[in-house]
């Protein structure tokens, strides 16, 4: 996907964040608690992410928040982009695995 020598050289929190998404973790409340990165550092991270095409978002319809009685979340996901960058940073941070554990891990 990318060039040779031309790999996204992401920050180690841009690449948790990309795990946490890509793990199952699709919305900005829910990539905090699983990272343990404040909001002050998700949120700007998560709009450069999709400024640089890494990640794409969508608000979830209004009738589901009221619903659930709750703000309409602002779900994302990887692009084809996002998923090819953050198989560069496993290699790079090879320690990241063990920092986000996927949806079913969480359940057991």
């Amino acid at each position: 996907m990318f060039p040779m020598g031309n790999e996204p050289k992401l920050s180690h929190t841009a690449a948790m964040i990309l795990l946490a998404i890509h793990a199952g973790y699709k919305y900005g409340f829910s990539v905090m608690e699983m990272t343990g990165l404040p909001s002050g550092t998700v949120y700007p991270a998560m709009r450069r992410l999709e400024r640089d095409d890494l990640i794409r978002s969508q608000w979830e319809k209004q009738s589901i928040a009221d619903s659930e009685q709750r703000p309409p979340r602002k779900y994302y996901k990887l692009t084809a982009s996002g998923i090819a960058s953050l198989e560069f940073s496993r290699k790079r941070y090879p320690l990241l695995e063990r920092l986000v554990p996927t949806e079913e891990e969480k359940v057991r």
